[in-house]
């Protein structure tokens, strides 16, 4: 059979499975073949790191650079992310090309101890690898301690049973294309603590002017995910968002509005700066909601200063 394209992905279970129903629903949409798509696992820095948080190797660029390099040299025609894994800004060459239908993006909560954060008895210990987090449970709840639990998503279930901790969070999304969302204890009220920017969304990645790929991905492209996630991800890099950065965000679309909640805290929990707003949509959603993020990720960072992205 023809080759039609190359999808370049992390040889992750979760990867996978999210880059094969991808291709699924790519491959129905063209009516052709699975087939016709060839799925080329690649293994990231960022997976090969397991023994430290990432802010220490380098940050969230460590997921998506030898997907970027086989992209830009010809050996995939696209990469397939997790959207909360790429950087604000992509490198030369590289085109955020498609957004797919986003599944739901709010954190689960998971433990064998309590069924929500605030049952879990004082002195707990909540294990993530996510600095966004652990300073969300800190502010929460100053009695709690926090440890860096990190592995793909069976491995920190695993650890969890272990008793490495008490609790930990993991993206419903995550759990959903695993089949594995009766592991859930309960799902967190993104009005309390808001989820990752992108989370729960896809990224598609191109070569820019790439017209053949473009064209092919615009049945997949979903205009209301769209305009989330440039919402959220103008809000990052108003707050040159990073691994380092204690940042939440998370934008809806309604009929013809769009809410935006973002926040960020002191890494240690210590402190909390938050906006919201709600604008009604034109015809230039896009540019609308990238000017939303962008206005309210800078309000914060003029009243943090730079109190809000210390690592300590």
């Amino acid at each position: 059979m023809t080759i039609l394209f190359r999808i370049g992905a992390r040889g992750s279970k979760l990867s996978l499975a999210q880059t094969e129903a991808t291709r699924a629903r790519w491959a129905a949409l063209m009516g052709v073949a699975e087939e016709a798509f060839e799925i080329a696992p690649i293994t990231t820095t960022g997976d090969r790191i397991q023994d430290r948080r990432l802010i220490e190797a380098g940050g969230k660029g460590l997921f998506t650079k030898e997907l970027d390099e086989a992209l830009l040299d010809g050996r995939i025609d696209i990469g397939i992310h997790s959207l909360k894994d790429l950087p604000t800004r992509l490198p030369d060459g590289v085109a955020l090309a498609c957004v797919p239908e986003r599944e739901d993006p709010r954190d689960a909560f998971v433990s064998l101890k309590a069924r929500t954060l605030d049952e879990l008895a004082s002195n707990s210990m909540v294990g993530t690898a996510s600095l966004r987090r652990q300073a969300q449970v800190l502010y929460a709840r100053n009695d709690l301690r926090v440890s860096t639990l990190r592995g793909n998503v069976d491995t920190r279930l695993k650890k969890l049973e272990a008793g490495e901790a008490d609790a930990t969070f993991l993206a419903i999304a995550g759990l959903k294309r695993l089949g594995l969302q009766s592991r859930a204890a309960s799902l967190i009220d993104p009005q309390i603590m808001p989820p990752a920017a992108c989370q729960g969304a896809l990224a598609i990645t191109a070569r820019e002017g790439d017209a053949r790929v473009r064209d092919a991905l615009a049945k997949l492209e979903d205009a209301r995910a769209r305009v989330e996630i440039e919402a959220e991800r103008a809000f990052l890099l108003a707050l040159d968002g990073s691994c380092r950065t204690p940042i939440a965000a998370l934008a809806r679309v309604e009929t013809d509005a769009l809410s935006l909640l973002g926040e960020t805290l002191r890494p240690d929990g210590g402190a909390r700066w938050r906006r919201s707003e709600r604008i009604v949509l034109d015809a230039d959603s896009v540019k609308q909601a990238q000017a939303l993020g962008a206005r309210l990720g800078g309000e914060i960072r003029e009243e943090a200063g730079d109190a809000a992205v210390t690592d300590k």
